[in-house]
């Protein structure tokens, strides 16, 4: 596992789990394995057996979620998560995903606390700060938006799509040209080809 050899790392569970069928670790880490190698259909069965060896970890119940969020189905996941952070609610991880589950189903308050929670606990993670963007955007909140949003480029200066959306909420929530259409330049000279529109419709006299 931890050389990423997944492949065989899911044939040496299966002789484990010939001898002792019933082993949650095995399982959970063979659902793992399984689900780094893109087999999420594969990996639920046996996060499902994991599960039913031992209901009291959080770990096949997070790991379930998570391949559930794979597939899209974000309300699947979100009651895996919620199970998991019940479980252990010291797993940050745990919040972070919920809140992109959250955030994909448009419940953005909801999302915006799980956002806010990792953040406590680590107060330099770039990707939180970014989703709790998205979620405070969606709340119709541009300045806390912006907020985070420099948060987010500050940590994480190749993040295109983060200034993408600033330069977008500048000009939109603040009309803030000059400074909107330096974000815009910024995102479309790191990929995100979006921001060209807006460059066309709003930058060039």
């Amino acid at each position: 596992m931890d050389s990423q050899a997944w492949s065989d790392a899911v044939r040496i569970f299966d002789q484990l789990l010939e001898k002792n069928p019933t082993n949650a670790t095995a399982l959970n880490a063979k659902g793992v394995a399984l689900f780094q190698q893109g087999k999420i259909q594969e990996a639920i069965p046996v996060f499902d057996q994991a599960i039913t060896a031992d209901s009291t970890s959080y770990k096949p119940w997070f790991n379930r979620g998570n391949a559930k969020m794979e597939l899209e189905k974000y309300k699947e996941a979100l009651a895996d998560f919620n199970i998991a952070s019940a479980l252990d609610a010291s797993q940050t991880d745990i919040f972070f995903n919920r809140g992109t589950a959250l955030l994909n189903m448009e419940e953005y308050e909801d999302a915006l606390l799980d956002f806010q929670a990792v953040l406590e606990s680590d107060p330099n993670q770039a990707d939180a700060h970014f989703r709790k963007a998205k979620a405070e955007l969606g709340l119709n909140d541009p300045l806390h938006g912006l907020e985070s949003l420099t948060n987010t480029v500050n940590l994480d200066p190749k993040n295109a799509e983060a200034y993408y959306l600033l330069g977008v909420t500048r000009m939109s929530a603040l009309g803030q040209k000059s400074e909107g259409c330096a974000d815009l330049k910024m995102a479309l000279s790191l990929g995100y080809t979006q921001a060209e529109t807006w460059i066309k419709d709003f930058c060039e006299d």
